[in-house]
């Protein structure tokens, strides 16, 4: 077979959402620069956020408030240096947004229309186009991409390219729809390809988004953390044993109430908040209901002009046959977050040269073991920024050394017997979902073992086809949340553990790491000392 033409670059992005679309547009104009992404530039996570961004914006509001919700929301497990510096820029990317052309929802008076969403203790949700805020900074953060910059769509990133001797990241594999192999090469690589919720039969996510990053991480070496920690959205439109998309966390912030088949509510005296509770106190409510074979419904009655304020929402609903005339929408919890991820400094820097990870790929530390409300968004703002500011002081004009390597396909080979997708992600949901236990997450384990033939093979994979490729990245990934949840023997933030019902002490001190080198149970750095907090 023909070998494909190499192409170099200056950075590769892999992955077209919020953090990749803010990085390309920060780089410095010199870059060559690609956009890579495994399906259409608009499939991801951040072009179907309908929250917001969260922002200490308000005249009352300060960052040290919207810092101090973040870490209560997270339980207190985060990098507390990286949640002051991510709330105090806050306000400064909205500006910035404001002056590039972004045009946020206004108030009668003309200021920022800002919403309430759970665990804020103040209104510091900013919104474009009512529920459709990610679509709208999607579409404008593409519109203002410049035009010499590359972007590849349709492409299944299968592998980063190592340097055989210096061990830096210099590229990328793809696989085209055609099924055909191609190679990418550049100074430096940043994943920045979402979280996992394709892992989990119920999810909020975009079907694209299945951990692949991760898995390309951890296949070339780098460290992985955290990955117990993964947020259930309370709210997902539920019809037929089925999700048909997100209810925004807006809804509740505006007043709307959850309900059983009774019309009692909910969470009325499960926590101080009620409705607007933390996402995995309110999740594992509406999970126990589900559980128990009880409706559950969000009462919109109380909101006035809904149609108009959640016009997404809406259509949402009518799409799928939903009468909001009766004022309530069928819901149930799903998956929607991770928390944890690739392990980054600062600026994003993995464990290995040259490659980099950003937004919901990565675990940047600020999001704890739950993350607040609209943070995810500012994250991506945050960090594709700074990634941006640290690459333009380092540009790097010589050419990679490209070691040889054939790229052909060898028909011989022998294809994995792998599980279907949708086995994957019924046993994920059923046995590392909301509530967890030893017993189940063993389960899971053993049938996950079955597998560690190929999950710890280092074969090459150039010969496989995308989906099986895709496969055997979705076990990669299920094995280390399985190992990480049966770890942390705690229930802290989103990693429930029914037969360890509390958090512990001895477990907010320590992360748990693992790579190809094995499994590290790391202390957390402790940065209060360092953090002035001026409420």
């Amino acid at each position: 077979m023909e070998r494909i033409q190499v192409k170099m670059y200056n950075c590769i992005i892999v992955g077209s959402g919020i953090a990749a679309m803010q990085l390309a547009n920060h780089l410095n104009e010199q870059f060559r620069i690609l956009v890579i992404t495994k399906s259409t530039k608009r499939a991801n996570n951040s072009y179907r956020a309908q929250g917001g961004i969260a922002s200490a914006v308000g005249k009352e509001d300060k960052a040290a408030f919207h810092y101090q919700d973040t870490i209560k929301a997270g339980c207190d497990f985060h990098n507390e240096k990286e949640v002051l510096d991510l709330v105090e820029n806050g306000p400064k990317l909205i500006e910035q947004l404001k002056k590039s052309g972004l045009n946020f929802d206004k108030d009668d008076e003309g200021q920022l229309d800002l919403g309430m969403e759970g665990a804020h203790g103040q209104k510091r949700i900013v919104h474009c186009g009512g529920d459709a805020t990610g679509k709208h900074i999607m579409e404008h953060l593409n519109s203002t991409l410049r035009s010499e910059i590359d972007i590849v769509e349709n492409r299944f990133v299968y592998e980063l390219i190592i340097h055989p001797t210096t061990k830096r990241c210099i590229g990328i594999k793809a696989k085209c729809e055609n099924g055909q192999n191609e190679s990418y090469f550049g100074h430096q690589v940043i994943l920045a390809m979402g979280g996992i919720g394709g892992l989990f039969s119920i999810t909020s996510n975009d079907p694209s988004v299945a951990g692949d990053g991760i898995a390309l991480a951890y296949r070339a070496g780098a460290e992985i953390v955290d990955m117990e920690f993964i947020q259930f959205h309370p709210t997902l439109l539920y019809l037929k044993r089925k999700t048909a998309g997100l209810i925004s966390e807006a809804v509740r912030g505006e007043g709307a109430n959850l309900i059983d088949e009774l019309g009692q509510p909910i969470m009325s005296g499960k926590h101080p908040m009620e409705d607007l509770a933390p996402r995995h106190i309110v999740a594992k409510e509406l999970y126990q209901q589900r559980l128990a074979k009880k409706e559950v419904y969000l009462d919109i009655s109380m909101i006035e002009r809904f149609e108009e304020q959640f016009p997404t929402i809406t259509a949402m609903c009518q799409a799928n046959g939903v009468s909001l005339k009766e004022k309530k929408i069928p819901v149930a919890p799903g998956c929607h977050f991770l928390m944890g991820g690739i392990a980054v400094n600062s600026v994003g820097q993995t464990s290995i040269d040259g490659l980099y990870a950003i937004g919901e790929t990565a675990s940047t530390g600020v999001h704890g073991a739950n993350r607040l409300a609209s943070n995810s968004l500012l994250e991506g703002l945050h960090y594709g920024q700074r990634l941006a500011n640290h690459l333009n002081e380092q540009l790097i004009q010589e050419e990679v050394v490209i070691p040889y390597y054939d790229l052909t396909i060898d028909m011989t080979v022998n294809v994995p017997l792998l599980p279907d997708k949708e086995e994957l992600r019924a046993k994920m949901m059923a046995y590392a979902g909301i509530i967890r236990t030893s017993s189940e997450l063993k389960i899971l384990q053993d049938w996950l073992s079955k597998y560690d033939e190929w999950l710890l093979n280092d074969m090459s994979l150039d010969e496989y086809s995308t989906d099986t490729l895709q496969r055997l990245f979705m076990l990669q990934v299920a094995k280390l949340i399985t190992t990480s949840a049966q770890l942390r023997e705690e229930s802290r933030g989103a990693h429930n553990r029914e037969d360890y019902p509390t958090e512990d002490e001895r477990w907010r001190q320590i992360h748990i790491v693992q790579s190809k080198k094995g499994i590290e149970m790391r202390e957390r750095q402790h940065e209060y000392h360092q953090v002035e907090i001026n409420a």
